[in-house]
């Protein structure tokens, strides 16, 4: 037996397995204490259905927000106007405001944003909620229900709350809607600030948008009744919500948001347009300015040290348990094997700090996730002729044809 175990190839086994289990036990060290400050950072959640249109009234759980937003836009898709109009209203009055806790607001600075915080809609969330209560009554024939509604997105983009700003998305999909239902007034209104846009601070319509939408209004204001011919389509997914750490020079803190992949760019024909939701986008990415959110900002800055000190805690760790180990092993107290498994595990330890650091300052990006990337509005008899249309999935019909509407001259 003494024989066996002096014998070179059985001390490199025994090295082996004991340099194998120092590494999982470090790793599922760096694991721990990576989690305890990332926190409970929301994630997209992949839901399966077997029942469309009766998973939102019996196992959906109405804490996660992004899920039921998710689920909302699904049974749309599904068509499950019966289900989109029982709950909307539901998650448009519970998700709307957001309530203020010192002590959360306070304690929130020490972990991950938005951990310790519920998730409000923002504006354009709020507004494309009603888009789509409205397009559900609207199939289903409620044309004044569909219409109160309308006038609530109106609302809900011009509401003094914690998120704010208009958004060209929801009011060109407001803008054909009105005109579907037979109510020019209400159509020019949308056309109009699209065509002449206020000096908002977050309302940024491109020249060739600003265009478009003034030929609309001139052909309003010329009492050609209002077309019922727009179709409007929500087309490809909502990109992922990236983003980097820039200490200096960045747009909004020392965030740097940027969507992967990028968005499409606008196009304008004689009979429709796609107009991406960037905007949308640009919502999330300018969360954090002073001049959207300043708690917000302020607890960005705040953060930031303690997200340094945060990182320091295992790179010293790290560094002490290898120069540690190397120490002993040179004092006499230890063999060379044990400078060598210190060093492996200090540098897992300290291969972490930069993921420990990133986790504690990274922004709030939570949002609705399962969004178009565009829409397409058109008043092309066949789609598929539209020179604007991208030829991918339509994953929502938003607006439709509707033959029952009649319009009086």
């Amino acid at each position: 037996m003494k024989n066996s175990f002096s014998n070179p190839e059985s001390k490199n086994i025994s090295l082996s397995t004991r340099t194998g289990r120092v590494m999982f036990v470090w790793r599922w060290v760096g694991v721990v204490l990576s989690l305890s400050i990332f926190g409970c950072q929301m994630k997209e959640m992949h839901a399966t259905f077997k029942d469309e249109c009766g998973i939102l009234g019996s196992t959906v759980d109405w804490s996660n927000r992004i899920m039921v937003l998710n689920l909302l836009s699904l049974a749309f898709s599904h068509k499950c106007d019966a289900a989109v109009i029982d709950y909307t209203e539901q998650a448009q009055s519970d998700f709307r405001d957001k309530t203020f806790s010192f002590s959360r607001e306070m304690a929130g600075v020490f972990l991950s944003d938005g951990v310790l915080t519920e998730y409000v809609l923002e504006s354009y969330e709020r507004a494309y909620l009603s888009v789509l209560l409205a397009a559900s009554y609207l199939r289903t024939g409620h044309v004044e229900e569909a219409k109160v509604e309308l006038r609530r997105l109106d609302h809900e983009l011009f509401a003094p709350l914690y998120n704010f700003g208009e958004d060209p998305v929801n009011l060109v999909l407001s803008a054909v809607l009105w005109e579907v239902l037979g109510e020019p007034g209400e159509a020019r209104t949308d056309w109009f600030r699209l065509a002449v846009p206020t000096d908002s601070y977050l309302l940024h319509v491109s020249h060739t948008l600003q265009t478009f939408a003034q030929e609309q209004v001139i052909r309003l204001d010329q009492g050609g009744r209002p077309t019922p011919r727009w179709e409007a389509y929500g087309v490809g997914r909502f990109p992922e919500v990236d983003w980097d750490f820039k200490l200096f020079g960045a747009p909004n803190g020392y965030f740097v948001i940027h969507p992967k992949p990028s968005f499409q760019e606008l196009c304008v024909s004689e009979t429709g347009l796609r107009l991406s939701t960037e905007s949308w986008f640009l919502k999330i990415a300018h969360r954090h300015d002073h001049a959207y959110h300043p708690l917000l900002n302020i607890q960005s800055w705040i953060r930031l040290p303690i997200g340094v000190v945060y990182g320091l805690v295992p790179f010293s760790l790290g560094a002490g348990v290898a120069v540690g180990g190397c120490a002993g092993a040179a004092s006499g107290r230890g063999s060379g094997d044990l400078c060598l498994l210190s060093i492996l595990g200090g540098t897992q330890l300290m291969q972490i700090a930069p993921t420990v650091f990133q986790n504690t300052v990274r922004p709030d990006l939570r949002h609705w996730e399962r969004l178009p990337a565009a829409i397409v509005v058109t008043q092309e008899s066949d789609v598929a002729s539209e020179p604007c249309d991208t030829h991918q999935p339509r994953l929502h019909l938003l607006v439709t044809r509707s033959p029952a509407l009649s319009f009086s001259p």
